[in-house]
């Protein structure tokens, strides 16, 4: 008996044995067919046979920067990944974003559905599918059908301004500062809950991260990031025993608040006879878009859309604090244009040095920066002679395309509006053509471009018109990480009432 149990112990563990080493063998071979189908591409050693790199790079809060650094080591497309490219070649990016461009959204976009089980305009895959929301929505988000797009923006800044005056107004003998991070988020959440509700939320009133909403998304971000790199994860959250853990409706605070509000105001607009509201919700729902599909746009323009153009406001304003000479001559624009109080944007769209600044801002400090990557067709594509095979994943190196040396001069890491002046008609037009990736481009341009460049084109010159600021600590004038959009806190400024002249 103890032989036969010896026996049998041999076999168990030569089996056992043998499928370890089948096992291992397969990764071996699985890892160096992915290894050796990019590659002629270079990149860190390590990202040709596992997503480690990737992963520690996103979660290590300055990815873009990472990226730019590989893209300046190992050239305009370089490899971040077992299928990733990562590339600054702005005619790559506009080449595979066209709108006849064989190339589609990869699986990186599975990590945009607030809800695993269902697709919103950012996260669907499907090329149809898309084309057929974005003639939905594009009226709604131009502004074409909304009865006071202008004014709605206009009351809501003049809520910011109201809010620093009567809360942190400094003196000569006080000081009251204000953490600037917190309130341009609080100003555009308001703004894109009242274009698309008709009624702001009320952070600025409340002057308050209401529910905890700024909070929770902030968690959220970076496991949203890890599902863009192993989608898989996404089938994961779809099972019965993780779906209580995401953010639900009947949640009194965070995310699940945020959607609870939009379920509520999606539904009414749905109940029989109620009227069409001239709102951007109204405007989805006169053109077809279903309750489901209503509830995940309104709720993907509240989250994606509050976070972006906050993130563009304080990048800008921060460099327009830190730079005098930036600083000077926008005031002495502002007082020398003949402009409305408050300004219009039609005003603000002639006065050049402004719009330099906002340019100028745009690519030194691109809000959105995730990689974004798109598929390569089935058969393949051949780029600066090399051939890519289908299925790969190219994404979006924003850092290195809008401070590349080449392409802005040597002084592409200075903030100098000037640039955006002093150069010539055809090459203005180059710049401005590379700066649209900011928002996308082609078919899978931001539809909501319009709103974000009508609050950047008012908010700073209100801001400089009532009042001068100061930052509290240069030697750290705030905290940022980036988990593809950027998360400021700690931005201190102190706020002084302008004299008028």
């Amino acid at each position: 008996m103890d032989l036969l149990a010896r026996i049998r112990d041999q076999s168990v563990g030569s089996w056992i044995s043998t499928i370890l080493v089948s096992l291992v063998g397969v990764y071996v071979v699985q890892t160096f067919r992915s290894w050796y189908r990019l590659r002629h591409f270079k990149g860190p050693w390590l990202a040709g046979i596992s997503r480690l790199w990737l992963v520690r790079k996103i979660s290590g809060g300055r990815f873009h920067l990472d990226f730019m650094e590989v893209n300046q080591k190992y050239g305009s497309i370089a490899r971040i990944g077992p299928n990733d490219l990562v590339t600054s070649d702005p005619a790559v990016m506009r080449r595979m974003l066209a709108v006849r461009s064989p190339y589609r959204r990869s699986e990186w976009y599975v990590g945009m559905r607030f809800d695993p089980t269902r697709d919103n305009i950012e996260s669907v895959m499907d090329d149809d599918r898309h084309t057929k929301l974005r003639s939905i929505m594009a009226a709604g988000y131009s502004g074409k059908e909304n009865e006071d797009l202008e004014g709605t923006v206009d009351r809501n800044i003049q809520a910011l301004i109201k809010l620093i005056r009567t809360k942190y107004l400094s003196t000569d003998a006080k000081s009251k500062p204000l953490d600037f991070g917190r309130k341009a988020q609080y100003f555009t959440l308001d703004v894109i809950s009242d274009v698309s509700y008709r009624e702001p939320f009320g952070f600025l009133e409340a002057d308050a991260d209401l529910h905890d909403y700024i909070k929770e998304a902030e968690k959220v971000l970076p496991a949203a990031l890890m599902v863009t790199i192993f989608p898989v994860l996404n089938w994961v959250l779809q099972l019965s025993i993780l779906k209580a853990a995401l953010p639900s409706e009947k949640d009194p605070l965070g995310m699940g608040k945020i959607i609870g509000i939009t379920k509520e105001v999606v539904a009414e607009r749905f109940r029989e006879n109620k009227k069409v509201q001239r709102d951007m919700l109204g405007s989805f729902i006169a053109h077809g878009l279903n309750q489901e599909d209503a509830e995940s746009e309104t709720l993907l323009q509240v989250m994606a859309g509050s976070d972006t153009t906050a993130g563009g406001i304080r990048g800008i304003f921060l460099y327009i604090l830190m730079h005098p000479r930036v600083m000077s001559k926008l005031r002495a624009e502002i007082s020398s244009s003949t402009i409305s109080s408050p300004i219009q944007e039609a005003e603000a769209k002639k006065m050049p040095y402004l719009q330099a600044i906002i340019k100028e801002g745009l690519r030194i400090f691109p809000p959105l920066v995730g990689l974004m990557s798109k598929a390569v067709p089935p058969e393949g594509d051949v780029i600066n002679g090399l051939f890519v095979p289908g299925g790969t994943k190219i994404g979006y190196g924003s850092y290195g395309i809008f401070r590349d040396k080449n392409a802005w001069g040597q002084d592409a890491d200075v903030f100098r509006p000037e640039r955006w002046i002093e150069e010539s008609p055809g090459r203005l037009k180059e710049m401005e053509s590379t700066l649209e990736l900011v928002f996308s481009y082609g078919k899978y341009q931001c539809l909501g471009k319009n709103i974000a460049m009508m609050e950047l084109n008012k908010v700073f010159v209100e801001l400089l018109r009532n009042f001068d600021f100061n930052i509290v600590n240069p030697f750290e004038p705030l905290k940022l990480e980036c988990h593809g959009v950027f998360m400021f806190s700690e931005m201190w400024l102190t706020a002084f009432e302008r004299e008028k002249t």
